[in-house]
């Protein structure tokens, strides 16, 4: 089954036009009735204009929003992929274990500790080339968002929605993290896999260290990027996506959330990664992805679309046509479409000799 995408998927913003006619068109059609109750009784109205149908007045504004959705989406390109063909790629493989946990809202980084590591990933995300990227989000617990994939637009669209409200329980579970992220990895080779893990780590569920030790004998590397502050920040609190204040502890005091260096670097030493502190623009995953060039790429084989055809034309004849169909159907009735029911509307007077 052929693949279908838009090259321009941004004109898509020109449908908003059609509800705005529909409203004009409604509110046209009012003040017209309201005019004509005015100027006579409706039979006298039918009795004095015959050949009016508004039947077709409909069925013309009908034809022209056909007309305007067809040139949009032919504006928006689509396009077919024609072919598709088994690719054998070079690459690494590289899971992101991303922390969603509610201390990642902490604005100690503008706007927040989440936003900016998520702008981070999609710019790590732009910079690969065949390799394939996967995520793992959690909080609590944790659970694989994005499997391996080369498919970087997917993977861009996939992140966006990203909260504190993906994962429900609530927590920074970075052993489960690191766990989730050695099982998203297919069997094989491990010398061309390995994980970010992009967090605060603050760590109060599990032993993250443990997990650390699981992944070196397993040959993966983990590299670690720590978010926010030394100093820390206090963590915004919501009611119905309200803010409210901040959080606070049992004794009433607001929660600073302060990034856990120790651990990260901990991390990072056992599996022979780097740590970053991601302070910085970037948070330093740039750096981390030179050095993940330097692992042994792997050779693997995956289902690509080589040829992507553009199909607007089809598009624009079926708005040309549509539109051809408009310009000839007047709002006046004739002998030629008397006998179309749908086009007529009221009874015509008879015809007196």
């Amino acid at each position: 089954m052929d693949m279908i995408r838009f090259a321009h998927p941004e004109w898509a913003i020109l449908f908003l036009l059609i509800p705005l006619f529909i409203l004009v068109f409604f509110l046209a059609g009012l003040l017209r009735r309201k005019a004509i109750k005015r100027f006579a009784r409706e039979e006298t109205f039918r009795y004095l204009s015959p050949l009016f149908s508004m039947n077709r007045r409909r069925i013309r504004f009908i034809l022209l929003m056909c007309v305007l959705s067809m040139l949009v989406l032919a504006a928006m390109n689509p396009q077919t992929g024609s072919r598709m063909e088994e690719a054998t790629l070079e690459g690494v493989d590289i899971i992101v274990a991303l922390d969603v946990s509610r201390s990642m809202l902490a604005e100690d980084m503008s706007p927040n500790r989440l936003e900016r590591a998520k702008l981070a990933v999609n710019r790590l995300v732009d910079q690969l080339d065949n390799d394939r990227f996967g995520l793992v989000v959690f909080a609590g617990t944790a659970h694989t968002q994005i499997p391996l994939t080369t498919d970087i637009r997917a993977a861009k669209m996939l992140m966006r929605p990203l909260n504190t409200e993906s994962i429900p329980v609530q927590g920074t579970a970075i052993e489960a993290a690191i766990d989730r992220s050695l099982a998203s990895f297919p069997e094989g080779d491990t010398a061309n896999k390995t994980i970010i893990l992009v967090s605060d780590g603050e760590s109060h569920e599990d032993n993250p260290v443990e997990a650390a030790r699981r992944a070196k004998s397993k040959g993966i590397t983990i590299h670690t990027v720590g978010v926010g502050s030394r100093d820390g920040a206090p963590v915004p609190h919501f009611v119905n996506g309200e803010r409210s204040g901040y959080l606070r502890d049992d004794d009433g005091h607001t929660v600073i959330s302060r990034y856990d260096e120790e651990t990260l670097r901990q991390i990072a030493d056992i599996t022979g990664g780097v740590f970053r502190h991601g302070g910085e623009t970037g948070m330093g995953l740039s750096e981390i992805l030179d050095t993940i060039r330097q692992m042994e790429a792997e050779t693997y084989e995956t289902f690509i679309f080589t040829e992507y055809e553009s199909r607007y034309h089809y598009l624009v004849a079926l708005a040309l046509c549509l539109l051809l169909i408009e310009l000839l159907l007047s709002d006046r009735k004739n002998k030629w479409l008397r006998t179309i029911p749908w086009l007529n509307d009221g009874t015509e007077p008879e015809n007196k000799q």
